[in-house]
């Protein structure tokens, strides 16, 4: 049921199912997604366009380009009747076999660096996608472990987890980031595979050319269709192992800090940087490796002033 309100706002009904399809759809198009609202699943904006998505079942529609966002995408596209399936019947690709990785903590100078990679299939994926499973980087920090949790229950998984003290070993070895990415999806593709020896294809997020990932692939990966893609966690098996790889880091980060009875900042921002000055004072550049990824110009900056 659509409401129009006056040109610029438009409020509809939506169950679940259609608020994650809502979610998918707008953080696909580079909608910026904000997902602590309160009372509400998400909201999203972009060119004139502001979609909230209310825990009521409430959709709000507003701004300048509200109707055209009706007209062309949310009636034709999401309040048409929903019936199980009906994604197949848009996408057919959704119930494909395939395997999707990803990988969390490449940007953050505290932590491991963690590749995930999750098996779907028509089932699966379905359920997954009911769930409202979506690119991490659209989740807050509870609804990501809350997924991650459905994730593991519901699929077949396999998580890499690159310490700080092994990554800079391998980063010292290796002197390429991209290769190192490309050992640890290759690895948990690898994994998943030796359990789903039927599955042919795997979709991962394009972190480099194809020249750097192929030579890393081990016998199964070898063997099928490999798919780098640009923004790839529109696909649901992506998007679970990017969830599945952020819950694993932010929990690592966590114990790290407890460890060193500390909290260590995500990301690399100013933050970051003051942590780093501070760790180096405590327990010098050994400690420091054992927590970050010292090949980032944070390091030498926070050498040189500690």
């Amino acid at each position: 049921m659509l409401t129009k309100r006056s040109e610029t706002t438009y409020i509809a009904r939506v169950n679940e199912r259609q608020a994650a399809q809502v979610r998918r759809d707008l953080a696909a198009r580079g909608y910026a997604i904000r997902p602590d609202v309160p009372h509400a699943r998400f909201a999203a904006a972009k060119d004139g366009v502001s979609v909230t998505a209310f825990t009521n079942g409430k959709l709000l529609v507003q701004g300048k380009g509200a109707r055209e966002f009706v007209e062309f995408y949310l009636e034709p596209a999401v309040l048409k009747e929903v019936s199980l399936g009906y994604e197949e019947l848009l996408d057919p690709s959704i119930a494909e076999p395939r395997v999707g990785v990803d990988e969390s903590g490449k940007g953050d100078y505290f932590g491991p660096l963690l590749v995930a990679a999750v098996y779907v299939d028509g089932e699966p994926a379905r359920r997954l996608l009911d769930l409202g499973v979506a690119d991490s980087k659209t989740l807050g920090a509870r609804r990501i472990d809350e997924l991650a949790e459905a994730i593991r229950a519901e699929t077949t998984h396999s998580v890499v987890a690159i310490g700080p003290e092994k990554y800079n070993a391998l980063y010292d070895k290796i002197g390429n980031l991209n290769r190192l990415l490309a050992w640890g999806h290759a690895r948990a593709l690898e994994n998943v595979l030796i359990k789903k020896t039927a599955c042919k294809k795997a979709i991962l997020d394009k972190f480099a050319e194809r020249s750097v990932l192929t030579p890393a692939l081990m016998k199964r990966g070898k063997k099928i269709e490999i798919v780098l893609r640009t923004k790839a966690e529109s696909d649901v098996a992506v998007a679970a192992a990017s969830v599945l790889a952020r819950s694993e880091f932010c929990s690592r980060l966590k114990k790290l800090g407890e460890e060193f009875k500390t909290e260590f900042p995500k990301g690399g921002g100013a933050a970051v940087s003051r942590k780093a000055r501070e760790f180096v004072k405590a327990h010098g550049v050994e400690g420091l490796a054992r927590v970050a990824k010292l090949h980032f110009n944070i390091t030498k900056k926070a050498i040189l002033e500690s």
